[in-house]
């Protein structure tokens, strides 16, 4: 039997508790030519990436334009991620000062701010200086998934990513050794395993609709337990005002900043070992990331768009940190990690709507068995049940032959204010 669905069970959905339940080299601008030239390429296709399929491309690499970051859905840092999308995000002393670049960033649409393990940091962790609570105490932060938690002090960073830079972004360090805060706080550790340093992942970019990864209710109270005070004797929970919430850095960039846009190439049944794609920052910012036959829906509270699947209709929302498409359907055999495994591939098809019922969009999807599958890192079938019905999550193969735009909450584009898909 396969190993696939052990493998897989790692990234099934995230998201932080605040946002829609869900779960490095340096990234200059091409070399030569002007911004407008290289965005036309990548318009007219030109700069398409491609799915070599492990194996060499039959041409020389895309050139990337100023607003485009590559994407990578491979194995991960220990060869144990499926549907994986990994960016590189280059972090630095504010001001500019001593910079590391951070490979296998895994990219999710489900949740917003930026957490990189400590030890892709290295040396450079001392120069980010640590946010503190309103107490002066040290502010740390507890961020749930459905795999689990991440828990770590927050730091600030000016973040580049493309020809973009933010300045003084608070980020989650992940298991931050220069913070000795004792054991983890018990508001934290009921929400599942420690995701710690095993994530096979150097951090998580998330770029979901919000600014800060809480918003309101962390500036007013301490629910949902999500920021913590701390000393050496421990950690109290507490509020945590707008500015030292860790964040979502593409909302902070002075041109490309009102939302993204991910494009993958199709994959076939089967699956493949590695692929390449590109991340588009900004909407409407420039000649390549304009929405054109892509169709808008308004995304709802958390995010949220309205599936119906064979009759009955839930939330459902796009999250490209799950690394299948999740629903309850229990007319089909499931195999270890909660993964699907019918005996035959599936035909299925689900609708989408907007929050605001204007826009319907029929998705034809298929599911494979996970079983049977081999030991591939991207498989456009792979589907499954999370245990629970109420939700309908799109993940990466949903994503996979498309451009799905993500405008930011409250950001202002050609087609409307956000938060909104676009697909």
């Amino acid at each position: 039997m396969s190993k696939f669905p052990e493998r897989a069970a790692r990234w099934r959905a995230g998201a932080t508790r605040c946002c829609a339940v869900g779960l490095l080299l340096a990234l200059g601008a091409c070399g030569g030519g002007s911004e407008d030239a290289a965005e036309a390429a990548h318009a007219s296709g030109t700069g398409a990436a491609v799915d070599t399929g492990g194996r060499p491309d039959s041409g020389a690499a895309p050139r990337l334009a100023r607003n485009e970051v590559k994407i990578t859905v491979d194995g991960g840092t220990d060869g144990s991620a499926v549907n994986s999308p990994f960016v590189e995000v280059t972090l630095c002393a504010p001001g500019g000062g001593q910079c590391t670049t951070i490979d296998h960033v895994l990219l999710d649409t489900g949740s917003s701010g930026l957490r990189i393990a400590a030890s892709a940091l290295g040396p450079q962790l001392r120069e980010l200086p640590a946010v503190r609570a309103a107490d002066g105490n040290a502010l740390a932060e507890c961020a749930g998934f459905v795999s689990g938690y991440t828990w770590g002090s927050v730091r600030t960073a000016q973040v580049r990513m493309a020809s973009e830079v933010a300045e003084d972004v608070p980020v989650q360090v992940i298991g931050d050794p220069a913070a000795a805060f004792g054991r983890v706080p018990e508001d934290c550790s009921g929400t599942g395993p420690d995701l710690g340093e095993a994530l096979g992942v150097n951090g998580i970019l998330g770029v979901g609709f919000l600014e800060q990864d809480c918003g309101a209710d962390c500036v007013t109270g301490t629910a949902p337990g999500m920021y913590f005070s701390c000393t050496t004797a421990g950690c109290d929970p507490t509020a945590a005002p707008l500015a030292s919430q860790v964040a979502n850095p593409v909302s902070r960039f002075a041109t490309h900043n009102n939302g993204v846009a991910i494009r993958l190439p199709a994959v076939a049944a089967g699956g493949v070992q590695r692929l390449e794609g590109t991340l588009l920052l900004g909407i409407g910012t420039a000649s390549n990331n304009r929405v054109e036959g892509e169709r808008v829906f308004t995304a709802g509270e958390g995010g949220n768009l309205t599936t119906t699947y064979r009759g009955r209709t839930m939330r459902g929302f796009l999250d490209s940190g799950s690394n299948g498409i999740f629903f309850r359907d229990r007319s089909i055999a499931d195999c270890t990690g909660g993964f699907y495994c019918p005996p035959r591939a599936l035909s299925l098809s689900a609708s989408i709507s907007g929050s605001d019922g204007k826009a319907t969009r029929t998705v034809d999807f298929a599911v494979e068995s996970a079983s049977a599958l081999p030991d591939v890192a991207v498989a456009a079938h792979l589907g499954g049940d999370l245990g629970g019905g109420s939700f309908f999550v799109w993940g990466l193969p949903f994503f996979f032959g498309r451009t799905v735009f993500v405008a930011f909450s409250n950001a202002r584009t050609p087609h409307g204010t956000g938060p909104y898909w676009a697909f």
